[in-house]
């Protein structure tokens, strides 16, 4: 499996993007719009967090939510699922896990929305779930969240993060049983604090084995080059967009990360 660089990522997305994108047409949890086909993308806000589905690729874009302060300790769900209020052609065509070394990797974690035992079960439907790397899943995707995890409790944070598709076709290995190519990398912003006490952090973590914990801070990019890369614009102070943060945030010591 090959690394690519950043570069050649921005580059792949950059010409994915100017074919040109189709307005979001929201999907409550309520049920979904009638009509004939399905836009190409759409957003489905679940409890406590909205995920952009891209329904050429059958996954996700983009997702978003609030991490608040810690008040929940609900397990997470064992059970993925089909979101029957979904168009069929929006997303996968199975819930099974994905083998070949891929997990079935949360875009939003349940262990930022364990205070609610709907939201929980939400961040398990497939449209929140894309083939990612084991390794990175449980390496340095894996430390973002646990960041979000500890930092909550200081400051409510704005998680902001999406999906780099990309061109490598080799690792396709689900385009048959689920109908999804697998990534090439994941995005993550992080915001915490307002007006001159602002901060934010951002990362691109390439879909790799190689992607472990310890990784983590070689995959920090600024906000600007980030905006560049995605054709997305992330809600935070000008001042803050131009430096990438020198390291990734450190934990607070007695953090609780469950």
């Amino acid at each position: 499996m090959r690394i690519k660089t950043l570069r050649t990522l921005a580059v792949s997305l950059l010409v994915s993007l100017s074919a040109g994108c189709i307005t979001p047409l929201e999907i409550s949890k309520q049920g979904q719009p009638q009509g004939s086909a399905p836009p190409k993308v759409i957003q489905v806000d679940y409890t406590g967090f909205t995920v952009w589905l891209d329904c050429q690729r059958r996954g996700a874009v983009k997702f978003q939510y609030n991490a608040q302060h810690d008040t929940g300790n609900l397990p997470r769900s064992k059970n993925f699922y089909l979101d029957l209020k979904i168009p069929t052609g929006c997303q996968q065509t199975s819930s099974k896990g994905y083998k070949q070394g891929y997990d079935r990797g949360h875009l939003v974690p349940a262990n930022h929305l364990d205070y609610s035992k709907q939201a929980v079960h939400e961040t398990n439907s497939m449209t929140n779930i894309l083939p990612q790397a084991a390794s990175m899943n449980r390496g340095a995707w894996l430390l973002t969240e646990e960041i979000v995890e500890c930092y909550r409790d200081i400051d409510e944070l704005l998680v902001i993060g999406g999906v780099i598709w990309g061109d490598n076709a080799d690792d396709d290995y689900f385009v048959a049983d689920h109908g999804v190519a697998t990534p090439d990398a994941f995005w993550k912003v992080v915001i915490r604090g307002t007006g001159e006490d602002e901060r934010a952090i951002a990362w691109v973590v390439p879909n790799v084995d190689e992607a472990t914990m310890d990784q983590l801070d070689t995959y920090i990019v600024s906000i600007d080059e980030l905006e560049k890369m995605t054709g997305e614009k992330i809600p935070v102070a000008d001042y803050v967009k131009h430096e990438a943060e020198t390291a990734s945030w450190l934990a607070p010591h007695g953090c609780d990360r469950g």
